[in-house]
């Protein structure tokens, strides 16, 4: 069973205006309003494709209610902790005359001692048996910076293979328990070496040092121009071909989700990265945070250019 743990996730409330005026009315023409966070795009765009997974994390107030009830409603089975403060809301104002977008993000709630210990035993007790635990993105008020790493050891206790998508100190302190994939975009690599990655040999030789910390899969997003993936014995860069871009947001969960569901039903390295281009490309197809579809996905497959490194 595939598990995505989100431990920030947010109402995604997108709205759409003719022209964006500051000082002055502006009147929305469309609103959509979707579950976000990084776990839970991957769980709603593995299910678009066709797979099933459970997503964990954790949920308060009546717009937790509404997040799960979202959810559920989509068929994606749930098992959230219910903690005391109101689940975030983040605001994406797209403006039609320009094709630009805004994206407000909230800081999170307060969790307390007890939500930790509660999600980290679900997390350490996981029935049916995890095959990949997707976990990443922020991290709300009062969790420290090396839960990801404690999550990745029990994850790796039962037997299943850990998936971290984070940035800056989660990231950090998430190698040291040695995840089987992580999935950086091209600016948190950067951060993650300490200077800015520039060309494909740059984003090969950090790979190649994550390979030999202990990661076994490095996938580096790339935006328009693809992703590459390094494990031992193969490095790729697979391209898309150009698309009309309507919202980038969720490109890279729903490219991780493609990854993570191919190789969970047993593909190759190199087809589950000609699958994650594809996936993450057919998000940009889609507005707001729709993520991708699974028609646009295999439209796209045959498309994707790969190139070994």
């Amino acid at each position: 069973m595939i598990y995505t743990v989100t431990l920030n996730p947010a109402l995604d409330r997108a709205v759409f205006v003719e022209e964006l005026k500051f000082d002055d009315l502006n009147r929305i023409k469309v609103e959509a309003t979707y579950a976000g966070g990084k776990g839970i795009d991957v769980s709603r765009a593995i299910k678009e494709l066709g797979g099933q997974s459970i997503a964990m994390g954790l949920v308060g107030g009546f717009s937790g209610l509404e997040l799960q009830g979202r959810l559920i409603n989509e068929g994606i089975t749930c098992d959230f902790v219910t903690i005391a403060e109101e689940v975030r809301t983040n605001i994406i104002v797209k403006d039609c005359s320009t094709k630009k977008q805004m994206l407000f993000s909230a800081p999170g709630p307060e969790v307390r001692p007890q939500d930790v210990a509660a999600i980290y035993n679900k997390v350490a007790r996981l029935c049916p048996a995890p095959s990949f635990v997707v976990m990443g993105g922020s991290l709300p008020r009062c969790i420290t910076p090396n839960i990801y790493a404690q999550f990745i050891k029990v994850v790796v206790n039962q037997g299943g293979k850990a998936v971290l998508d984070a940035d800056d100190e989660p990231l950090r302190l998430g190698l040291e328990a040695k995840p089987h994939v992580i999935k950086p975009n091209i600016h948190e690599l950067s951060r993650l070496a300490g200077r800015d990655i520039k060309g494909l040999r740059d984003i090969l030789s950090v790979a190649r040092g994550l390979n030999g910390a202990g990661v076994e899969i490095v996938v580096v997003t790339l935006g328009e121009k693809g992703l590459v993936l390094v494990s031992e014995g193969i490095a790729v860069h697979c391209t898309p071909p150009r698309v009309r871009v309507i919202s980038a947001v969720g490109a890279g969960d729903s490219a991780l989700a493609g990854l993570v569901l191919s190789l969970a039903e047993g593909r190759s390295l190199k087809e589950a990265a000609v699958f994650a281009t594809a996936a993450g490309t057919a998000a940009t197809l889609s507005p707001g945070t729709e993520l991708c579809h699974k028609e646009d996905v295999e439209r796209l497959v045959p498309r994707i250019k790969v190139r070994e490194l």
